[in-house]
């Protein structure tokens, strides 16, 4: 070490050293802020900024040897060989980009050291090479002690540089700790390989020690590699400008809508966020308008997709043109747009949304296509109707489905004390729909009997939902709401699957009645069901019935009627429900024949205080013996009922009276004797319902 300090002292002009540092050092902050890019980098992109830092890594080693030499006392007479200085410089720039793709190529610690010490080598390689055209007027003896030495001190200091930069350890100090040890490694190795040169001038020149000429030659070398550097971090710095401007590029197409070319969902969602808090801190109001058009179902099926998109695209130009230029309309999917208009008052308001309504009143003229479309609108107020993102989004949401189940000329403003209602109804069918996944979805079985003897001929399965926080949900309640969201398709599925499986349980063949909804019946793959769940269970198609109520069939007649003769040919039975309050179309009775009547409740709940009733009544059971098909009463719920029936000759019934719906666990008792209703026996039946006992 003594003889390395003594070598900077006394044979080194101490200017030029601090030259030779300064642009080590510069270099070495560039080099590692290019190599921090090229491991974040991917594919080609990696390589190119490898070979980049490369060059900058070269030319640092390259300019910090020269400064450096410049700065050295030969006493000699000094030529230097221009094809090994420039082959120099080409060595340290291929050895450094050989080091830094291994650093990067590996991905671990491992390599990082391989590839600190390929560095640390290139610029001991680049030294030597230098040395070998630096030729002077006399003897040179290499101390081989330290010609050994300078590799491996710029080996070992370049490996722990790029294990540093490539390791989490030091955190924040990772960067300036590494360049430091790289410095340290060049200008080491540098030092120490001149040490190991000694030099016997055969004439001294004291003009090659000229201070002046030196510090010159030193200045311009030092330029070139300052050049060299700015380059690198000029063409750094258009790269980086460019993949921010082709981010930026990706980034707006990915938050526009590529048909409107207004903005999309994401894009929305992020405006949303901002305004909305720059309406918290200005103090000011924020309104989403949500749109959603009324007829443009209508347009696409019947002029194409081609019509309804150039529809579209011409109501996105004329909102975008009606509001201000700090407003925002986007589009959020298919027929669905949503604006964000700022406002102090309600009152303001209305200018901008009277301008929407004309936007999407007034008739578009396209090829193919003339007319008006029509939209419902809905809006929430921040922070009037609401305090986040989410509740003001879902809140406008509402007010929208408000108008369009009103029929609403007007945009509707968001009220809690109509749409929160709403927002229930939507959170139950969330519920429901969960519910087939879940298993809070239960079956219950109503006995069916003979009214004189009270024998059970089969069960209706009648579903049950108990919800998991509110506890059970009645029918009354959740069957609407299966209606309102398309949810009885699924529903129904699940029942006529689960009751056939169940029934193939029960100790005898009973009939087993199943209700059907009119969004089955309508909706292609009734007739497939059934067929596929009587196979796979193994029920056979007598034991099974279907209930439809006329207004399920009447909304299709003609396609209902088939797919029921179909389900018949099975062997299924097909009932119809409710009769008495529908259509009542005796019409339909003609059409089709059906395999049981069942009376509604209605009725039988008036018998004996209601002589009309009574009038109907009889009329039906009439109208069933003429057409040979049985009538089954339902509601059947005191002895008196029970006695008008029998009286007037009704065979089948079906009510509390005779048996509450249970669930399958509780439906039978094993060898359950009992009497049934006073008048009549029920002995002839081996179990019974335990709701009846």
């Amino acid at each position: 070490m003594l003889a390395v300090a003594r070598c900077i002292a006394t044979e080194h002009d101490a200017f030029m050293i601090a030259l030779a540092a300064l642009v080590c050092s510069l270099g070495t902050v560039v080099v590692t802020q290019m190599f921090e890019q090229a491991r974040t980098s991917r594919a080609m992109a990696r390589m190119y900024w490898i070979v980049l830092t490369g060059v900058a890594a070269g030319a640092t080693i390259w300019c910090t040897h020269f400064v450096s030499m410049m700065g050295y006392a030969a006493n000699a007479a000094v030529r230097i060989d221009p094809l090994l200085t420039v082959f120099s410089l080409m060595i340290a720039v291929a050895g450094t980009s050989l080091g830094l793709w291994v650093a990067v190529a590996g991905a671990n610690l491992r390599s990082a050291a391989i590839g600190g010490a390929l560095v640390g080598a290139a610029a001991a390689a680049m030294h030597f090479l230098g040395m070998a055209g630096y030729h002077i007027d006399g003897l040179i003896h290499w101390r081989l002690e330290y010609v050994a030495a300078a590799p491996l001190l710029s080996m070992a200091l370049a490996g722990a540089a790029f294990v540093v930069l490539c390791g989490d350890r030091v955190g924040r100090a990772r960067v300036p700790l590494a360049a430091g040890l790289l410095v340290a490694g060049i200008l080491s190795m540098h030092f120490t390989a001149m040490t190991a040169m000694q030099v016997a001038s055969f004439a001294p020149d004291e003009s090659s020690t000229s201070s002046d000429g030196r510090h010159a030659l030193g200045l311009a070398t030092a330029l070139v590699g300052v050049i060299a550097m700015a380059a690198s971090i000029a063409a750094a710095l258009v790269d980086r400008r460019t993949r921010v401007e082709a981010f930026r590029h990706v980034r707006r197409l990915a938050m526009t809508d590529a048909l409107t070319g207004l903005t999309n969902r994401p894009g929305f969602n992020e405006a949303l966020n901002n305004r909305l808090a720059a309406a918290e801190r200005a103090g000011t109001k924020l309104a989403v308008v949500a749109i959603d058009l009324d007829r443009f179902k209508e347009v696409n099926d019947l002029y194409g997709h081609k019509a309804g998109d150039d529809v579209l695209a011409t109501l996105a130009r004329r909102m975008s043109e009606q509001l201000r230029a700090e407003d925002l309309i986007a589009r959020l999917g298919g027929d669905e747009f949503v604006a964000l208009v700022e406002c102090r008052s309600r009152e303001e308001l209305l200018v901008p949304l009277r301008r929407l309504e004309v936007a999407l009143t007034a008739q578009v003229d396209l090829e193919g296509f003339a007319g008006s479309v029509g939209a419902s609108i809905g809006v929430a107020v921040y922070p009037d109707d609401a305090l986040t993102v989410e509740t003001l989004s879902t809140n406008a949401d509402l007010a929208m489905y408000r108008a369009k189940r009103e029929g609403a000329s007007e945009p509707c403003f968001y009220d809690a004390g109509i749409d929160e209602a709403a927002r229930r109804r939507i959170e139950l069918a969330h519920d429901l729909r969960m519910a087939v996944q879940t298993g809070t979805l239960e079956l219950h079985y109503q006995p069916q009997s003979k009214v004189r003897t009270g024998e059970v001929i089969g069960y209706e399965a009648l579903l049950r939902w108990k919800r998991p926080t509110l506890g059970s949900v009645p029918p009354s309640v959740f069957i609407p709401v299966a209606e309102e969201h398309g949810l009885m398709v699924t529903l129904g599925e699940w029942v006529l699957r689960r009751a056939c499986a169940d029934a193939t349980r029960w100790p005898r063949a009973w009939k087993l009645s199943v209700n059907v909804s009119s969004q089955q019946l309508n909706k292609p793959g009734l007739f497939e069901l059934c067929e596929r769940v009587l196979r796979e269970t193994g029920l056979p198609a007598h034991r099974l019935e279907l209930e439809l109520t006329e207004t399920a069939i009447m909304e299709n007649r003609e396609r209902g009627l088939d797919v029921l003769r179909r389900i018949q040919a099975l062997g299924v039975s097909v009932a119809l429900d409710d009769f008495g309050t529908g259509y009542s179309s005796l019409e339909i009775m003609r059409r089709f024949r059906f395999d049981k009547i069942k009376l509604d409740r209605f009725f039988a709940s008036e018998l004996g205080d209601s002589t009309q009733a009574l009038a109907i009544v009889r009329a039906v059971l009439e109208l069933g013996r003429s057409m040979s098909i049985p009538v089954l009463a339902e509601g059947i719920e005191t002895r008196k009922q029970l006695d008008i029936l029998i009286r007037e000759g009704c065979e089948e019934a079906q009510g509390y009276l005779l048996g509450r719906p249970v669930p399958l666990k509780s439906l039978f008792v094993e060898d359950a004797v009992s009497s049934g209703p006073r008048g009549y026996s029920m002995t002839d039946c081996p179990s019974r319902p335990v709701a009846a006992q």
